[in-house]
This record gives C-alpha cells, sequence and structure tokens, in this order.
C-alpha cells in the first residue's frame, strides 16, 4: 500500500489544501496529513492541535486519511510514517523554485519523491496568510476555506463587515 504525505502548517486551513488533499487521496491507499509548525513563518493565528482538528472535520468524508504534526526533518517524519512519497500543491512558477530546491534535498536525503499537483484554477490566488490578513481585517473569506473554518476566523476575528 502507498502511502503519501502531504505537508503544510494550515493556518488555517484552505479550500486550496483541501483540493490537493482530496485530489492526493483518489491516488494513494493512505495519505498522512502533516501539519507543522514553520519557523519561517510568523506566530500561528491556531495551535497546532486546533489545526489538526480542524482537518480531521473537513477531511472527515476521506476514509484513506489521518492528520499528525510534528516537529524536525520531513524526510524523517516521511521515513518513520512509511511514507513513500510527498506531495505539495504548486500555485505559480514561485511556488516551483522554491519547492523544487526542497524536494530535490529531501530525494538526496531520504531516497523520498516529491510529487507535485497544480491547483486547481479557483484556487491558484489562496494562501493562508491572505485568508488571515483578510479575516482580521473584516473580509469576508467563506468562499476561501471550509465552512467550519470561515467559523473558527470568525470566533477569532469577529464578523465580516456588511458588503452591501
Amino acid at each position: 500500500m502507498a502511502t503519501a504525505l502531504c505537508p503544510g502548517s494550515f493556518d488555517p486551513v484552505t479550500l486550496g489544501h483541501l483540493d490537493i488533499i482530496e485530489r492526493t487521496a483518489r491516488h494513494f491507499d493512505d495519505v498522512i496529513v502533516a501539519v507543522i509548525r514553520n519557523p519561517q513563518k510568523s506566530q500561528s493565528l491556531f495551535t497546532l492541535e486546533e489545526r489538526q482538528e480542524m482537518l480531521g472535520e473537513v477531511t472527515a468524508h476521506l476514509t484513506n486519511i489521518r492528520i499528525e504534526f510534528f516537529k524536525g526533518l520531513l524526510v524523517d517524519f516521511a521515513r518513520d510514517n512509511g511514507a513513500a512519497a510527498i506531495v505539495k500543491g504548486l500555485r505559480a512558477i514561485s511556488d516551483f523554485d522554491y519547492e523544487l530546491q526542497m524536494a530535490q534535498m529531501n530525494q538526496r536525503l531520504s531516497g523520498i519523491d516529491t510529487f507535485f499537483i497544480s491547483t486547481s484554477p479557483q484556487h491558484s490566488f489562496l494562501s493562508s496568510s491572505l485568508v488571515r490578513e483578510v479575516a482580521k481585517y473584516g473580509g469576508d473569506v467563506s468562499s476561501m476555506v471550509p465552512p467550519l473554518v470561515a467559523k473558527r476566523l470568525t470566533e477569532r476575528y469577529g464578523e465580516p463587515k456588511d458588503r452591501a
């Protein structure tokens, strides 16, 4: 059985993330969604446990998914969990430049290959950081995140401003 690893900070999970996870689940027997604390990103909006919980709820319809979080090297986590592949979503060429270097380093360290899935066009502009910023300033992000996540963002930041 082939296991894939979908890593990310998921702070918060967007419809773009969910699209990549669902598509990965169609091609692999088992998928581990690995929630990481990215030391290169500023303070997290949601705790690791909150992100794990939200991901668990929005992927509950997928029977071959499990949600984990970890510290350390991605390849060590992948190897320890029997992952045959790492799967990453790409939104733009700028993502590819960075992710290619990561994929090559991960392959060199572990022999584990990275598969890239292009993000569906309707989600290509989405990023967790943009969603957080829009929500923080009262924008409506309900078309960018699952309903549960929109609810959590409203609880954190307050109701979106009336756009009428």
